[in-house]
């Protein structure tokens, strides 16, 4: 006689229970001249070399908005969505959005796509970064620097302005600082 071990996954055969608790324990038959013995593993059992399960938690980034008041409040913000869909997650008022179709996307360093969208509508949402993940944000297009010049004067932008609504949130910012500038008022009908 010859022994074959066989290891069956319990998904393998069958969902019913009845054949799981038969796999679960040892079975053994003869078939001819070999006798066979099942047993059943279980899909829950993690080799020690197992890479872990992604989480939720791998794209999530903290930002700290500072408002201008100079309160500080932190707020998580997911990776791929934009600071103003962050700010407006946790209601932090940072004004109408500057939504529209993006003028252009950089596919690699040497090409970038005209995508003929309008890009920022309007400068509202205009905030200060400074910290952690801020050299990785897009370029200011001619479209951004066209709306945060329309509404806001000389004196209130710096090199650090941005519209939030045209800055996606990488990895490379967690612990961003966002500082909220005075408001303009936009709620005149």
């Amino acid at each position: 006689d010859v022994d074959v071990v066989a290891v069956v996954p319990f998904n393998y055969y069958s969902s019913n229970q009845t054949t799981m608790l038969s796999l679960a324990r040892q079975v053994s038959f003869k078939s001819g001249a070999a006798r066979v013995v099942a047993r059943a593993m279980s899909s829950s059992v993690v080799a020690k070399d197992a890479v872990p399960l992604p989480s939720i938690r791998d794209n999530i980034v903290t930002l700290t908005f500072v408002d201008p008041s100079g309160a500080r409040r932190k707020v998580p913000g997911l990776i791929g969505t934009t600071l103003w869909d962050a700010a407006a997650m946790h209601d932090i008022d940072l004004g109408p959005a500057s939504t529209a179709a993006p003028v252009e996307a950089k596919r690699s360093e040497e090409w970038t796509e005209p995508l003929f969208g309008e890009g920022p509508t309007s400068g509202f949402d205009h905030v200060l970064l400074t910290g952690n993940g801020v050299e990785t944000c897009p370029p200011k297009n001619s479209a951004e620097e066209r709306m945060l010049n329309h509404y806001w004067d000389p004196h209130e932008l710096f090199p650090e302005s941005r519209l939030a609504s045209v800055v996606p949130l990488t990895k490379d910012m967690n612990g961003m600082i966002v500082y909220v500038p005075d408001r303009i008022v936009d709620d005149i009908p």
